[in-house]
């Protein structure tokens, strides 16, 4: 026996040679072996485990320890395996001709591939004379029943060859060099055994304690829910163990194999062979091996702690394999090898009848078909018990013939695999039609074994006989009508019939067979004689497991060459589309959604897909999925098209339609209206599909096929601008429709179906019903936007980032009959757990499907949602909803019924859970129920589920119409390449300014004194490139969280950041775009920014796009009738501020003066008096003075305790105020003061802490909050105050919009984005057909509070002839943006960028010359930060901080050596310290030189990763230089020595790689690692790469990282405990691991023990965890880190 063994021993005795069957239809290429070639276990090289344990170090400073880095390089996904294994080659052939240098190197390539098993079909190909070993298969099901296997195949891993392996026998000795593998990105997996001995002498497996032994394959498969990964590995050890050229001759011969015996993609493989094929297999004693451990081998050494075998008995494990190990000996568990073909020989049998029975049963099985569904019946008595007596069927009865065949149907739907039904004679034939129609209408392949009477009783009135020949006509692909069971027929002719039979319902176009077989009597085994004469001619057959006739597709067919010739003249065609759409229809397998998602990425059209593609419920990395550049889809293009503007717009000038059927009636008439254009219709099936009569181009080719064709081609992008308007708007649509079924209070049948969409699992399908679920779910499902499981970190490191989900749904005949059964037969199929969801007529349609259900056997539990509207709700769609009575209406077309569905799921003991509101089907949808069924009987009704669906198409049709004109304004109404809607921002300037007000401000407490009041912020112009300027206005105020130092540092970065970047006037739809547009073009996250500097930036913003096209902001917000501006005569009501000053008489006389001017709302302030009755007079004198007819508001700022503003409200109830402003300190207070008191309420500070977040403010619904006071400066603008308005609108509330002392750029931009909420207000009015619309006054009287203005023509209210009421003319407010004219006087200042001087500066230190690259700001203040950046990093990293806090601080970058434009050579003879001169001592040492040299003042050091280690270096030794020190994801070192030995051979490898491979690379492999995965989704990443590609001197940089490796950082934990400089540690959310440091340090330098009377040392010691960001947390979320950093230099300077 000659298991994997070391690289000596491979390569002994030659094996005896066998032909290659090449004929087998599953081969997809011919074997090249040569026939004389002896098989063998390749070669490998050896590793002493996949773990590292101190165990296997030597504490011996001698002994050395090896560990190789894996370099991964990803690849492009590919179509198919086959395409995989064709890249992969590519890749090494590439390889070869530009070897690697490494004497010692492992290298992968992964590529992902479709996702169909094929890791047990792979192996079983290999099952005949391979010539490479080891061959393995390892299921991923644990505890898989055999029938279960057989049924629904399995997901798992196969595997070939051996790169590496790692061997350690409990025995063997030590040796002086102990060698490793690790990779620093996606994880390497080694597959063994534990406890087991491998003796290449003896040729054994032994049971051995403490030995054991792991592999990584050459070539491996893994297969995934979505996809499979597909990895090739290559590992050599020069020059005396295993060379390059022998690893690669090695992997060749591998891959060859692995190629040659490529599973064919058409034919799904049969387990049903396994048994007889691993029984022939030499197999080991099974009790030495009964479960294979897959070990992760990952990037760090934070294994070294613990055991080989403890860790490795943590790993995952595996308890159904099948291995060959050679040619001599094989490993199997759990794979069948123990059960017999059959239980008995078929000349056992009884009679001719069971002969013949399983004879059929046999075939079936050989031919894949294993899931019988048996009808009870006598006639069909002997296929019933052949089918239950065999070992490897899964059989299911029920009484109903139709929930039974519908069960077959959706077993065939799940699996691509016909289900066998079995039923009796007569009606139960009958009872099968429904399903047949579906099957046949829907291609689903089906079998039918209808047992039949024997000639002799047909037409004679023989009891329970019908004529069943040819029954269900043209609605099956072919009919067979056996003859009775006789011994004088070969029963060869009943196999032939099976495999022909199988072959027309497996063959295009899928669909039933009907197989009918009469019986006589004896039904029931009886013993009766018959003559084997009639086996005559199966002797082969019995003795193997293979059908009997087996079909070949090997030979294109006629329609196959006529679909080639249309294939060529299309793509001829295709090359000069310029608006091309793809659509993506009904698609059945996972490997054709896989296809069409390639094709889609590849096409680079938009694309629809239907809810039954799979893609329609996608996943997705992106946190801005609209914005992705990769695909665009079009998911609501349904509700696009209720506009008409948008559909008279819309033009298509080539369609490519995979997958026949769409769901969207008002799609299928936007193609039809596109029509005369190519239309290309691909499927599978040659049937006319094209109920519009507009297919130009039909293709009867798979989706896989198809996409491989075009594949081939490249194909311009001719209108990126038509498709990114087509992005935004139906980005747009998507908002609305979620935005209102989210604001609706009241469970409807839109939020079920975006609810159930949103939480399904990523390892579930869906079924949906038919009428109006799978319309809704079509309409409003919910796009997932992360990954979930095991495939998210694969895909991150994809080119390809989605993710889809199986959908089944019967749309063949699209009945509602036999849902829930077909429903239950999918979950069997897919092997998955399914949701189905159904409405209540359809599911009382079918409720004989609750037996099957109740019977749970062979598939996972299921989740059954069943809408209960009282009836058929799709009628109220229809015209004859608006025509008829609603009795007729009720008991003809909905079928209005009170049938308990509590009461059936009891009856069939069925768990039931009903659910009225959205918080209870939130919480029974997401309860684990993973060991049993249960039924979400959801309450609804047919009217209110009606008005919910109008309104949603009107408030989305809306949307869209208003979108659509700001969008296209200003363009051509055909097409839009005629101009950009896109510009560059050139520059931004930031003034500074001052001015003085009136009077204190409102907000300020009345204590607060000072000889003067006045107003300071910055004014933000920024400059498009055609010259346009925009004006925006950033001014903390006390109300703010921020104050005008950090708004300042904020301007500073973007006045850098801003430049060259692009903006287009899908920013003015104020639905995600701004904080999309920040994402992506700045590259920061939203919500970094400061509120008041959002506002002011987007303020800015819109504000050059309206002037861009001479118009205004709220013409740009809201234009009308298409024009670019509306009348500027409407004006904005204003309502009065009154700060109280003196007695109620005199208050009163104020409030007259200001209702004399024209202001017909007063809001005084309250609660600034110590008895709230005083307050109460005062109102009540007001309000007597100015009688009834003027609004009076009262605002309390939170000052009352509650008992004081009861007394206040017991006080007022008379005096009809329209609301009382924030009555009550406590939030918790307040609905409890609406339903105490009686007033009205308004919410205002409860706003502004909510953060726009609209579940905060549902907490606010109460009837007695009537308003809600929007201030946008301190929302963040006006795209985050929008939607708070909107929201507030949909709960019948008033949006007030606030100032918030403002200058006059600022109110203008108020005034103008008032009248637009007004807009919006009004529209909603009639919409909602509401009474009549009442404008608001709005909170902008802090106009009077100015004394001054930043505006020479200063902004004026004044009141309107028209109305007679005090008002702010949107015209002039419009005109003082657009023609500014500053007051020179309000200016103090301008934000200058400070000029970065970059030079070297030279140190010389023990014989090493040190060229050091500084970048400086130059600013001279004693605030000095010093720089110091990670691996791969340059000085540059920290310019965006260095920008935003330069106004404070000097701030100095380096360019650490070997990094970057700094250097370092030898200028003398070299002494003993030399030799260390990129040591962390000699290192420190050059840059405190430096940092004196540079600077006399004592620094803040900032450090990140590589840099924060210099920094806890330095700051630990040179005290007299360091001031404060900032770690950002750094560490103080490893603990032992054993971590240090293992880290630096691991750096020691990572630096040979850099060399020998060169750094594009290594960069790619080394940010391909979890601790990047956040980095790798920012937008910025590719900047980062090109950045970091840049370093000119590998060499030197492979030596810094060797140098300064972890590994040989002394360990400062110790060291730590007496550090008495602030320390501030900074850590990204997202990076666990060194937030775990952090806490650590935090605790080792004494935090817990602060005394709080003393300055102590460790009260300077502070964590700070930076959210939406990773492990690059500077180069991920600046902002926040530049405010961190100035805060710390304040605590540094003591204030």
């Amino acid at each position: 026996m000659n298991p994997l063994l070391t690289p000596q021993s491979l390569l002994t005795s030659p094996f005896p040679s066998s032909s290659l069957d090449t004929t087998r239809s599953f081969y997809q290429y011919p074997v090249h072996f040569p026939r004389n070639a002896p098989p063998k276990v390749v070669g490998a090289v050896r590793f002493d485990g996949p773990i590292i344990s101190p165990g296997l170090l030597s504490s011996n400073e001698d002994d050395q320890v090896v560990v190789d880095c894996c370099i991964t390089t990803t690849l492009p996904p590919a179509l198919t395996l086959s395409h995989g294994l064709e890249s992969i080659k590519a890749s090494i052939e590439k390889l070869k001709l530009d070897r690697p240098c490494l004497g010692t190197g492992v290298m992968r390539f992964t590529v992902t591939v479709n996702p169909s098993a094929k890791a047990l079909n792979w192996f079983y190909l290999h099952h005949e004379s391979p010539k490479v070993f080891p061959v393995f298969f390892i299921s991923k099901e644990e505890k898989l029943p055999v029938q279960s296997l057989l049924l629904n195949g399995t997901r798992g891993i196969f595997g070939i060859g051996r790169a590496a392996y790692f061997q350690c026998h409990s025995s063997s000795s030590s040796d002086d060099i102990k060698r490793f593998l690790t990779t620093d990105s996606s994880p390497i997996t080694a597959y063994g055994f534990l406890d087991t001995n491998f003796n290449s002498e003896l040729s054994s497996v032994d049971h051995e304690e403490g030995s054991f032994f792991f592999l990584v394959p050459q070539i491996e498969l893994d297969e995934f829910e979505d996809l499979s990964l597909l990895t090739a590995t290559l590992a050599w050890s020069e020059p005396s163990v295993y060379s390059f050229d022998e690893a690669i001759l090695s992997f060749e011969s591998s891959l060859q194999q692995a190629m040659d015996f490529v599973p064919s993609t058409t034919e799904k493989f049969n387990p049903y062979c396994l048994p007889s094929t691993i029984g022939r297999l030499k197999l080991a004693d099974q009790s030495i091996v009964q479960r294979v451990y897959g070990c992760s081998l990952s990037a760090g050494v934070n294994n070294v702690s613990a055991g080989p075998m403890e860790l490795m008995k943590r790993a995952s494990s595996f308890s159904q394999f099948a291995i060959r190990l050679s040619n001599e000996i094989s490993i199997s568990n759990n794979m069948m090898v123990s059960m017999t073909k059959k239980s008995n020989s078929e000349q056992d049998l009884a009679n001719i009848n069971a002969v013949w029975a399983s004879l059929i049963i046999e075939e079936c099985c050989r031919l894949g078909l294993t899931y019988f569904c048996i009808a009870p019946g006598s006639r069909s008595s002997p296929l019933t018990i052949a089918a239950a007596r065999h070992p490897l069927t899964t059989c299911i009865s029920c009484f109903d013939e139709r929930s039974l065949a519908y069960l077959a149907v959706g077993y065939a739907r799940g699996s691509r695999t016909p289900a066998v039904v079995i039923t009796t004679s007569g009606t139960a034939v009958s009872n099968l039609f429904p399903a047949v129609v579906e099957a046949s209408q829907d291609f689903v392949p089906l079998v039918l074994l209808t047992a039949d009477r024997p000639p002799e009783l047909q037409d004679c009135g023989a009891n329970q006989s019908i004529n069943q020949i040819n029954h269900f006509g043209s609605f099956v692909r072919q009919h067979f009508n056996l003859p009775v069971p006789s011994d004088h027929i070969p029963a060869r002719m009943v196999l032939t019939t099976l495999d022909s039979a199988v072959h027309w319902a497996t063959s295009s176009p899928f669909g039933p067979v009907h197989v009918n077989c009469p019986f006589r009597e004896p039904l029931d085994g009886s013993p009766e004689s018959w003559m084997f004469s009639c086996l005559n001619g199966l002797d082969f057959w019995m003795y193997n497991s293979a059908p009997f006739t087996r079909y070949n597709h090997a030979h294109p067919t006629c329609s196959m060459i006529n679909s080639q010739n249309v294939m060529a003249r299309a793509l001829e065609l295709l090359q000069s589309v310029n608006n091309g759409l793809l659509i993506l229809g009904d698609i059945h397998s996972e490997d054709d959604m896989w296809a069409a998602l390639l094709l889609a990425n590849h096409l680079k059209w938009p694309i629809v897909a239907d809810i039954l593609s799979g893609l329609r419920l996608r996943r997705t990395h992106n946190l801005f999925p609209e914005s992705q550049d990769s695909i665009t889809f079009l998911d609501h293009l349904d509700h696009l098209l209720l506009s008409e503007s948008f559909s008279s717009w819309i033009s298509v000038d080539a369609i490519i339609q995979i997958g026949s059927k769409i769901t969207s009636k008002r799609v299928s008439q936007m193609l039809e209206k596109c029509c005369p254009c190519m239309y290309i219709m691909v499927d599978q099936h040659p049937s006319r599909h094209d109920p519009s009569h507009i297919i130009t181009h039909r293709i009867h080719s798979s989706a896989v096929d198809f996409a491989g064709s075009l594949l081939n081609f490249c194909f311009p992008r001719r209108n990126s601008e038509w498709t990114s308007h087509l992005k935004a708007l139906n980005s747009l649509v998507a908002e609305e429709l979620c935005f209102r079924i989210q604001a609706e209070c009241s469970l409807t049948e839109p939020f079920v179906a975006n609810m159930i969409s949103r939480f399904l699992p990523s390892d579930h399908a869906i079924f949906i019903g038919n009428s109006m679920v799978i319309r809704d779910v079509d309409m409003y499902g919910h796009n997932w936007q992360k990954f979930t499981g095991n495939i998210g970190p694969i895909l991150l490191n994809s080119d390809l980032q989605y993710q889809f989900i199986q959908v089944a749904g019967n749309r063949g005949a699209s009945g509602i009959d036999g849902l829930l059964s077909t429903a239950i037969g999918f979950a069997v199929g897919s092997n998955k757990q399914v949701v189905c969801l159904i409405g209540d007529i359809s599911f009382l349609h079918d409720t004989n499907a609750l037996a099957l259900l109740s019977k749970r056997m062979s598939r996972k539990p299921m989740k059954i949602v069943v809408i209960n509207n009282r009836g058929g709700a799709i009628f109220s769609f229809l015209p004859i909803a608006e025509k008829t009575e609603s009795e007729i209406l009720d008991q003809y077309f909905y079928t209005s019924h009170d049938i308990s569905i509590s009461d059936l799921c009891h009856a069939h003991g069925i768990k039931h859970i009903k659910v009225q509101t959205k918080e209870e089907l939130e919480d029974a949808f997401c309860q684990s129920h993973d060991k049993e069924d249960f039924i979400i009987e959801v309450l609804s009704c047919i009217e209110s589920n009606a008005r919910m669906h109008s309104d949603l198409r009107r408030y989305a049709s809306q949307a869209v119409d208003n979108a659509f004109k700001i969008i296209m304004t200003g363009l051509h109404p055909v097409t839009v390449a005629n101009q950009s809607s896109l510009c560059n921002i050139m520059k931004m300037d930031c003034l500074s300014y001052r001015i003085p007000l009136r009077a204190r401000p409102t907000s300020a407490f009345p204590d607060h004194k000072g000889p003067e009041y006045s107003r300071e912020g910055f004014i933000i112009q920024l400059h498009l490139e055609d010259g346009t300027t925009g004006l925006g206005e950033v001014a903390p105020f006390e109300i703010h969280e921020e104050n005008l130092l950090d708004a300042e540092e904020q301007l500073r970065f973007l006045k850098h950041m801003i430049p060259r970047s692009k903006i287009g006037k899908s920013l003015a739809l104020l639905r995600g775009s701004f904080s999309s547009w920040i994402w992506h073009e700045l590259g920061i996250p939203p919500r970094s920014v400061f509120p008041t500097v959002r506002f002011g930036l987007e303020m800015a913003v819109l504000n050059a796009l309206a002037n861009r096209q001479s118009s205004n902001l709220a013409s740009l917000l809201y234009p009308r009738n298409g024009k670019a501006a509306m009348p500027l005569s409407n004006g904005v009501k204003i309502c009065a501020l009154l700060d109280p000053n003196g007695s109620p008489q005199q208050v009163a006389h104020a409030a007259v003066s200001l209702v004399r001017k024209g202001f017909a709302a007063i809001k005084l302030k309250v609660a600034r008096n110590a008895d709230p009755v005083d307050d109460a007079v005062m109102i009540q004198a007001v309000r007597k003075m100015v009688g009834y007819d003027i609004q009076l508001r009262v605002d309390a700022n939170r000052r009352w305790t509650y008992e004081e503003a009861m007394k206040f409200a017991y006080l007022v109830k008379d005096v009809n105020l329209q609301y009382i402003e924030e009555p009550v300190q406590k939030h918790e207070d307040i609905i409890r003061f609406c339903e105490e008191s009686g007033l009205p309420v308004a919410v205002d500070e409860t706003v502004d802490d909510s953060r726009a977040d609209l579940m905060k403010l549902a907490a606010y619904e109460h009837p007695g909050i009537v308003a809600f006071v929007i201030k946008p400066s301190v929302l963040g603008g006006f795209e985050t105050s929008a939607a708070v308005a909107r929201w507030a609108f949909s709960r019948g509330k008033m949006v007030v919009i606030s100032s918030a002392f403002e200058c006059g750029i600022g109110l203008s931009a108020h005034v103008l984005f008032s009248h637009y909420i007004d807009l919006q207000y009004e529209d909603l009015c009639k919409l909602s057909k509401c009474k009549s619309y009442l404008p608001i006054a709005h909170g902008l009287g802090t106009y009077q509070w100015l004394l001054e203005d930043v505006m020479a023509n200063s902004f004026q209210v004044s009141r309107q002839p028209g109305s007679g009421y005090m008002e702010a003319s949107v015209a002039d407010a419009a005109g003082l943006l657009h023609d500014v004219q500053v007051n020179p006087d309000a200016i103090t200042g301008r934000l200058i960028e400070d000029e970065l001087l970059n030079y070297n500066e030279y140190i010389d230190l023990y014989g090493v010359h040190y060229s050091i690259r500084v970048i400086d700001n130059g600013r001279r203040t004693n605030n000095v930060f010093v720089f110091l950046h990670g691996f791969l990093g340059t000085g540059e990293d920290w310019i965006p901080i260095i920008k935003a806090i330069s106004g404070s601080s000097r701030c100095i970058s380096l360019d650490l050596p070997s990094h970057g434009r700094s250097k370092l050579q030898q200028y003398g003879a070299l002494n003993e310290a030399a030799k260390l001169s990129l040591s962390f001592e000699i290192l420190a040492e050059v840059l405190a030189n430096l940092i004196r040299k540079l600077t006399p003042t004592r620094v803040v050091l900032v450090g990140y990763s590589m840099g924060a280690r210099i920094v806890l270096y330095m700051l630990l030794r040179f005290k007299d230089t360091i001031a404060g020190a900032a770690v950002l994801s750094g560490s103080p070192g490893l603990r032992t020595e054993a971590e240090r030995k293992v880290r630096r051979a691991m750096d020691d490898s990572r630096a040979r790689v850099l060399v020998d491979l060169g750094l594009p690379l290594f960069l790619n492999s080394w940010y391909a690692g979890g601790l990047w995965v956040s980095l790798r989704s920012s937008p910025k990443f590719q900047r980062v790469l090109s950045g970091r590609s840049q370093h000119g001197d590998v060499n030197s940089l492979a030596k810094a990282l060797s140098d300064l490796s972890t590994g040989r950082q002394p360990p400062m934990w110790e060291l730590l405990e007496h550090c008495e400089t602030p320390v501030v540690i900074i850590a990204g959310e997202a990076d666990g691991k060194f937030k775990s440091i952090a806490r650590e340090m935090q605790e080792c330098m004494g935090y817990n023990s602060i005394d709080h009377r003393d300055n102590c040392r460790n009260s300077c010691c502070e964590v700070i965890v930076i959210p939406d960001s990773g492990h690059a947390v500077h180069l991920e979320n600046p902002l926040a880190v530049a405010r961190a950093l100035r805060k710390f230099m304040g605590r540094v300077n003591g204030h």
